[in-house]
């Protein structure tokens, strides 16, 4: 079984205000070279699911407090990690290393060959495991969970704008073809790219 790595304790406080990081919140699909920093990638990896009351409550909302969403990344530039894709577990705050190696070109692949996946320094992918929700909640499920997808991934924009990174959100994939490149079972909803900003 592979080794937990914790994560650097994320900030609470930061100096960019809520109303700020809204109004400079922008999709920038151009990322430049240069690496992001372990301790960006765990203020992020928080944002999207970090536990943030007694042990269990995270910054998403999420129905029923059923959680169905599993959080990937896949480092590529990121340091004092060595590439390749890593699961984050919110209870912990740590990641676990899933597969070794870049995932970059693959992952491009399965998202119709889009140029930020190849750029970018890391990539949050979002995905989901759809019994977690559906056994309580049955045909409400698919909209419930993608109340979910939309609230993680404006926290990790917002995040991102504050960090002074970039960040887009993209849908357009292939699911099988994420699925196989990743080597997950879970449906994935969303991919995230972030790196530095080409300013």
């Amino acid at each position: 079984m592979s080794k937990s790595i914790a994560l650097p304790e994320p900030a609470k406080t930061g100096s960019m205000s809520l109303e700020e990081a809204l109004s400079l919140r922008r999709s920038r699909r151009d990322l430049a070279p240069g690496p992001v920093t372990l301790q960006q990638v765990s203020q992020i990896l928080w944002a999207a699911q970090g536990i943030t009351a007694k042990g269990k409550y995270r910054t998403a909302p999420s129905a029923g407090a059923l959680y169905p969403i599993e959080i990937y990344l896949a480092a590529e530039n990121v340091d004092a990690l060595e590439p390749g894709l890593y699961h984050y577990t919110p209870q912990g705050h740590s990641l676990t290393l899933h597969a070794k190696g870049s995932l970059a070109n693959k992952i491009a692949q399965a998202a119709l060959g889009q140029g930020s996946l190849t750029r970018a320094s890391a990539t949050v992918i979002i995905t989901a495991v759809m019994e977690r929700t559906s056994k309580k909640y049955g045909e409400r499920t698919d909209r419930y969970v993608a109340e979910e997808v939309g609230a993680i991934a404006q926290n990790i924009y917002l995040q991102v704008e504050s960090l002074g990174l970039a960040t887009v959100l993209i849908g357009a994939f292939s699911d099988d073809e994420v699925q196989d490149a990743i080597g997950i079972s879970e449906t994935p909803l969303a991919i995230m790219p972030v790196g530095r900003r080409a300013e």
